[in-house]
Parts: C-alpha cells; sequence; structure tokens
C-alpha cells in the first residue's frame, strides 16, 4: 500500500489545519484563553481535540504547507478560530460591561480587583458577574459546545474557503457592539433604581442642603445596589443562553457571507 504525495499533503492537511484552528481559538477564548491557564496545557488541549476530531472532518485541499497557498491557508485558520474565540468572549465581556454600569450607581467603581480572564482591574460587580456566568456556562456545558461549534465550522466554513468578505467582517463588528447593548440590559433594572435613588437625594439636597448627603448617601446607594443585584442575578441566565444562541447564530451566518 503506497501513497501519493497529494494524498501525503492531504493527510498533513487534515490534522495540521484543525489543529491551527482549535488552538487559535482556544488562546483567546474565556475559561481556556486565561493567563492563568498555562499554554502547554492548551496546545496539548489542541492536539488532542484535533486528534478525535480530524478523522471525522472532510481531506483539505493538497497544498504544500510551506508554499505562499499553504501559509495563506494557515493564517485563514488562525483568523477563522481567533474570530470564534472572540465571538465567545464578547458573552462574557457584556456581562463585565453590566458589572461596570451598576458599580458606577452604587458607587463601587472604586472597588477593583484584578481580572484573570483579562489581566486588567475591573469593579468587584463585574467580578461578580464574571464568576456567576462561568458557572453557568460550565453547568450548561457551554464548554463541550464552543468545541461542537468549531468542529462543525470546518463544514460551512472549510479549509481553503476564500477569506472573510467586508460584509462577513461587518457582522463580526455588528456583535461586537452588541456587547454594549447586552451589558445595559443586564444592569438596566438596577441602573434605573439607582438612577431614582440619586433623582430622591438630589430633592432631598434641595429642600434640607445643611443635610449631610454624602454620609447618608452613600450607604443607601450601596445597601439599594446590593439588594438590586440580588433581585438582577435571576435574569442573568436567560441573558447568557441569548447571547450564546446569538453567538452561534453569528458563526453560522458567516456561511451565507463567503464567495
Amino acid at each position: 500500500m503506497s501513497f501519493s504525495y497529494a494524498e501525503f499533503l492531504q493527510a498533513v492537511g487534515l490534522y495540521f489545519y484543525p489543529f491551527v484552528r482549535i488552538g487559535a481559538m482556544l488562546s483567546i477564548i474565556p475559561i481556556f484563553g486565561v493567563r492563568a491557564y498555562p499554554a502547554r496545557a492548551k496546545v496539548l488541549l489542541a492536539f488532542f481535540i484535533t486528534l478525535v476530531a480530524a478523522p471525522a472532518l472532510s481531506l483539505p485541499p493538497p497544498v504544500d504547507p510551506f508554499s505562499a497557498q499553504g501559509i495563506g491557508y494557515l493564517l485563514q485558520q488562525v483568523v477563522i478560530g481567533l474570530a470564534m474565540g472572540l465571538m465567545f468572549l464578547v458573552v462574557f465581556q457584556a456581562f463585565v460591561m453590566a458589572g461596570y454600569l451598576i458599580a458606577m450607581g452604587m458607587g463601587l467603581a472604586f472597588a477593583q480587583m484584578a481580572d484573570p480572564t483579562s489581566g486588567v482591574s475591573t469593579p468587584v460587580v463585574s467580578q461578580y458577574f464574571v464568576i456567576f456566568v462561568t458557572l453557568l456556562f460550565l453547568a450548561l456545558n457551554g464548554h463541550l459546545l464552543v468545541l461542537q461549534v468549531v468542529i462543525d465550522s470546518f463544514d460551512y466554513l472549510p479549509v481553503g474557503t476564500s477569506l472573510f468578505t467586508p460584509q462577513s467582517l461587518w457582522t463580526l463588528v455588528e456583535f461586537g457592539g452588541y456587547m454594549f447593548s447586552a451589558g445595559v440590559l443586564v444592569a438596566l433594572p438596577a441602573i434605573t433604581a439607582l438612577l431614582l435613588i440619586n433623582i430622591a437625594f438630589g430633592v432631598v439636597t434641595r429642600a434640607a442642603p445643611a443635610l449631610n448627603i454624602f454620609a447618608v448617601g452613600f450607604p443607601v446607594t450601596l445597601l439599594a445596589g446590593l439588594l438590586m443585584l440580588a433581585l438582577t442575578t435571576p435574569i442573568i441566565l436567560p441573558h447568557l443562553q441569548d447571547l450564546v444562541h446569538q453567538a452561534v447564530q453569528t458563526l453560522r451566518q458567516l456561511q451565507l457571507h463567503t464567495p
């Protein structure tokens, strides 16, 4: 039994290109892409996922990986993997944005801590949302959904397809903007309640100028913010499910935008 050179290139590409796409996605996606997750562990995870999934994928075009076309295919897999990871990263960042808005309203914007997922400082309210959403994401087998999505992407975005068109890139940009609207939607009940409390304190200040509004207002807004956090927590799950659904649908729309 012998293999031609074209068959050898297809066999190499069958494992190499999926490994690059999966590795690029794991480098940026939440949970797996955090800085605390060792790089060697990410490489090993991408290797084993590729080893299991590659036999079920269609053969790629027989292209020399060291040629200009092979390098183009390599860059294509990196771009697709990063785009997919970015989609799910936006889902988590929407709740970080909601935490920012609530923390500013309740006076906890100055109480910040290091975010292990991004390495930057975020308010403690954002950390509360991130931890809660991460636990929900794992409880709903979201990590398995992510792996299923990246494997299915080889059906509608196979190796060798044209790179993203301006229309598909604009679809990704629109979903990135959706992060801000989704964050505002999650934080809207708490923001509205805190705004009404601040308006009430403004009226009280005008009626009784001698009252030390800072000594009274801060504990009240803090207590009201904590109460609104308790009331907002049950609506996190529906918003998370909707955001994940929107992310998957947006990724599938890229198939329609590729020439």
